[in-house]
């Protein structure tokens, strides 16, 4: 994507994050990629990863080659990488105060179809690199008087739909958030999950549908009681709600941003 693409990401001197210094993971596309420029626009200093390097320095260069983005290609399911890199994005931007766990996603199709494999490279895109992420993390955030974490989640995390291991994998994130809300709040840490919705992003599964496939499209629309999908963009905007002081009393819950959606999917439950 582009910044015209997304209309966000230019400089605006001082704002809400001014001086914050923020990891997001997953960060070079989609949802990610809005968070990075958002964050960007109001003042933080903002380390990014991504599997792959061209979008990160596609990213780079539609900013300026801005200083205060660091960037590094890596698979945050890798043993030692993701920890590595917020290491090394603690020594770039002089600590963390707050972590966006936004890189995820599924293998595989239904129960018997999908392998072990499957369900373990699911899992460990979701599940271990969140566990990861924070264990890695919480040290600086400790060191910086304490700061806010949010993960990503999923509407598919409660509303069930195909395929299971990806559903079950985001159910146990929410868990997660509950429970490492209460074993880190003494350290000033609050952690959230934002669970968004099916969002129509440019390119991606449910805007090529509408293209593709209208009658399905509009199917789906109907498991929206306003008859509209979620935007990137009402997302990215609470995610930045709950990196903010603006929620300093707000720990150990899952959001969700869906409008209302019913099932995750165009073929209902």
């Amino acid at each position: 994507m582009t910044n015209t693409t997304w209309h966000r990401g230019q400089r605006s001197g001082a704002g809400k994050f001014t001086g914050r210094r923020i990891v997001v993971t997953g960060g070079s596309r989609g949802l990610g990629e809005l968070v990075v420029r958002s964050l960007l626009s109001e003042g933080a200093r903002v380390a990014t990863c991504a599997r792959r390097p061209d979008p990160l320095e596609e990213l780079r260069s539609s900013l300026g080659t801005p200083t205060d983005l660091y960037v590094q290609p890596l698979d945050v399911s890798a043993p030692d990488l993701l920890e590595r890199f917020v290491e090394e994005a603690a020594s770039e931007l002089g600590g963390l105060d707050g972590i966006v766990a936004c890189a995820g996603g599924a293998r595989g199709r239904g129960i018997t179809e999908a392998s072990a494999e499957d369900w373990a490279t699911t899992w460990k895109l979701n599940v271990g690199h969140v566990a990861r992420l924070i264990a890695t993390s919480a040290p600086h955030l400790r060191a910086a008087g304490g700061g806010s974490i949010v993960v990503v989640a999923s509407v598919s995390g409660w509303k069930p739909g195909p395929q299971a291991q990806y559903g079950s994998a985001k159910a146990a994130q929410i868990h997660m958030v509950s429970s490492l809300a209460r074993e880190l709040a003494a350290d000033g840490i609050r952690v959230n999950a934002v669970s968004p919705g099916s969002m129509l992003i440019p390119g991606k599964r449910w805007d090529r549908m509408r293209s593709e496939d209208p009658s399905a499209f509009e199917r789906f629309r109907a498991e929206f009681p306003g008859g509209e999908l979620v935007r990137p963009e009402e997302v990215a905007d609470v995610i930045a709600f709950l990196l903010s002081d603006e929620s300093r009393a707000v720990t150990g819950i899952n959001l969700p941003v869906d409008k209302g959606q019913n099932a995750p999917t165009p073929d209902g439950y």
